[in-house]
């Protein structure tokens, strides 16, 4: 019986562990192989370079600076993606009723097109769009918003945050919904007040909801490609552009498969490594807080 049930589980978890292998254990193996040769995609030949394309992106400002922008959207997204996940969680939670309707509402963007949205966005924010529209006629003003680096950065991070605080709301308001409702009873008994109530109650007791979301944004941050493409091409003068960008141009553009392959194996060594860090502070934080 035993045996059996252990084939039974096997065929069940087959089709997952064979969609692992072709979608990420191959390619992760053909792109450790490429980063040490300088194959351009059309050649046959496949020449062996060692570690002169890691040595090589490692020397270049382009990367260093592809690095740099990565972390600012880390500093922008993140924080965005969590205050508006948070007061969307707090405000369905708040309701009466019909909250699992307004859930589905705000979940929506979350399935949305990322191509779609970012193309919808670049059309408000042009010249001849809406917004700029109305500030040239009432105030004179015009904003170029994707062509300078500190609003582009932004734009792309609140579009983001926008998409996924909907799926990320979800997950905060499961959480809140665990919360015992006589410790609120109690903090109202002893006459805290709701913003008391909230950094003292709710946030601590919110910890395993918002650690999986801040983890989640973080893994986010260090991905985004798709807006970044469509809205900026990776200006003005290189500001948005991040580590997929520019592994997206030294492989399709510049015809450098090798080398875009270690930027992408070192890409993903740091982005493990700094969510390991974050994760550590936010198990220290809530260690602080009661949890083990």
């Amino acid at each position: 019986m035993k045996k059996q049930n252990n084939k039974l589980g096997w065929l069940f978890t087959s089709p997952y562990l064979i969609f692992t292998l072709i979608f990420f254990l191959l390619p992760l193996f053909w792109s450790v192989w490429l980063a040490v040769t300088d194959w351009n995609m059309i050649s046959p030949r496949i020449n062996f370079v060692g570690p002169d394309n890691f040595i090589a992106a490692f020397k270049n400002p382009a990367i260093q600076a592809a690095f740099v922008v990565t972390y600012k959207f880390l500093l922008v997204f993140v924080p965005l993606a969590l205050a508006m996940s948070m007061m969307i969680a707090l405000l369905v939670n708040s309701l009466p009723k019909l909250k699992g309707l307004y859930m589905v509402a705000f979940f929506l963007p979350y399935l949305s097109s990322g191509v779609v949205t970012s193309l919808i966005v670049k059309g408000l924010l042009s010249y001849n769009g809406p917004l700029n529209t109305f500030l040239r006629e009432q105030w004179g003003m015009n904003i170029d918003w994707l062509g300078n680096p500190a609003t582009s950065i932004f734009i792309v991070s609140l579009m983001i945050a926008w998409k996924m605080s909907g799926y990320y709301g979800l997950i905060l308001i499961s959480g809140l919904a665990s919360i015992n409702q006589e410790i609120y009873e109690a903090a109202a008994i002893d006459g805290a007040s709701k913003w008391t109530t909230f950094w003292k109650i709710t946030f601590p007791m919110l910890y395993p909801a918002f650690f999986t979301v801040t983890v989640l944004a973080v893994g986010i941050s260090f991905g985004i490609f798709t807006e970044v493409y469509q809205l900026t091409g990776g200006g003005p003068n290189f500001a948005t552009n991040t580590w997929q960008m520019e592994i997206y141009n030294q492989a399709f553009v510049n015809l450098k498969s090798g080398y875009a392959s270690a930027i992408a194996l070192m890409a993903a060594v740091v982005t493990f490594a700094s969510i390991g860090v974050i994760r550590t502070m936010l198990e220290k934080w809530g260690e602080r807080n009661g949890w083990s």
